[in-house]
């Protein structure tokens, strides 16, 4: 049996930003209007080829309120890509930005690959942030940056991580064979299951293997 390659993803904002529905491009789920916000954490994943190989992606989705910001932290341990996603309609879910930034990196250090989503790109007409203050605080942070649509760029949002475990996999090149023996050890087993009501795929929250 071929061995996976296990590589842990999380994504980082204040509630309301779009992050459930990152991820739900991500498994190519449907977009939905009115997504309920996110309790505490929970994880979808998916198999991803590069090279010819397959890395097995686990995808988190945290909660962005206040009450549930000290659980977060919990679910940022051992990430390899974090990514932090804003609404560029909402002055407030980017000024949050620098309290989420802090907390990951006590927790991190510059140890994982670090990406910025400005979401609802198609909103454009509502927009309060400008893409030049997004791209800024990307620099400031050394992370990589996108304004993206949840709704409109479902397809990019594919690519853009898989850019994102390229960019990790080529900065630990050097070491990742212990690297993923290790995350193999440690990983978290697939909580991706089948509503009984509605036959509609669905969150879950995590248990150690």
């Amino acid at each position: 049996m071929s061995e996976y390659r296990n590589i842990k993803a999380i994504i980082i904002g204040s509630s309301g930003t779009g992050k459930t529905n990152i991820i739900k491009a991500a498994i190519d789920e449907p977009f939905e209007e009115d997504n309920k916000s996110t309790l505490t954490s929970s994880f979808v994943s998916k198999n991803i080829k590069i090279e010819k190989k397959t890395y097995h992606l686990d995808l988190w989705d945290t909660a962005g309120q206040e009450k549930y910001k000290s659980l977060t932290k919990i679910f940022i341990v051992d990430s390899k890509i974090v990514i932090f996603v804003y609404d560029i309609t909402q002055r407030k879910t980017f000024d949050e930005l620098d309290f989420w930034i802090k907390i990951t990196k006590e927790i991190l250090g510059d140890y994982p690959i670090y990406a910025l989503f400005g979401n609802k790109k198609d909103l454009l007409l509502e927009k309060v942030i400008d893409e030049e203050e997004g791209k800024k605080k990307a620099e400031e942070i050394g992370a990589y940056f996108k304004l993206t649509s949840a709704r409109s760029e479902r397809d990019k949002i594919n690519e853009y991580i898989k850019e994102l475990i390229k960019m990790y996999l080529n900065k630990y090149k050097s070491n990742c064979n212990d690297t993923f023996h290790r995350d193999r050890e440690e990983s978290f087993t697939l909580q991706y299951i089948t509503k009984s009501n509605d036959n509609k795929k669905g969150f879950r929250c995590c248990e150690k293997s």
